[in-house]
C-alpha cells in the first residue's frame, strides 16, 4: 500500500447495534455467546460490499477512520455501530490487524429512511 492510503467504501442497509448482536446459548453445561442472525447477515453484506483488493491485508499500521452512518430512524446509538464497523474491518475483511491501532475517529449520524447505509474513509498511516 502507498503511504497514507485512503480506502473508501459504502455498505448498504442498517448496521445492527453491537450490544444486541449476541445471544446466550448453552454448550453442554456451559453458557456461551453466539452471533444473532442479523449480525451474521450484516457481516456477510459487509464482506461482499467491501473492496476486494483491500481484504486480507492484515495491516499493522495506525489508521484514521471517518464517515457517515445513515440510520432509518433516530433511535440507534452511533457508538455501537462504530464498534461493529471496526470489528468487521478486523475480523471479517481482515484489512486491519488490530483495531487498537485506530488513532482518530470522526463519524456523523444522519437519518435516511429510504436508504440506510454507512459511508467510510479509512486512512492507513504509514508514518506516525
Amino acid at each position: 500500500m502507498e503511504e497514507n492510503q485512503i480506502i473508501k467504501f459504502s455498505i448498504p442497509g442498517k448496521a445492527p447495534s453491537k450490544s444486541n448482536c449476541y445471544k446466550i446459548i448453552k454448550l453442554g453445561n456451559h453458557a456461551s455467546l453466539a452471533k444473532t442472525k442479523p449480525l451474521k447477515e450484516y457481516e456477510k453484506k459487509f464482506y461482499m460490499c467491501f473492496p476486494p483488493k483491500y481484504r486480507d491485508l492484515n495491516l499493522d499500521h495506525y489508521f484514521k477512520i471517518q464517515g457517515h452512518i445513515f440510520y432509518p430512524s433516530n433511535r440507534a446509538d452511533l457508538d455501537n455501530s462504530l464498534k461493529l464497523i471496526l470489528d468487521c474491518l478486523q475480523k471479517i475483511t481482515k484489512t486491519i490487524k488490530n483495531d487498537n491501532k485506530c488513532v482518530e475517529i470522526h463519524f456523523y449520524r444522519a437519518v435516511d429512511k429510504e436508504n440506510p447505509r454507512i459511508e467510510i474513509e479509512l486512512e492507513i498511516l504509514k508514518n506516525l
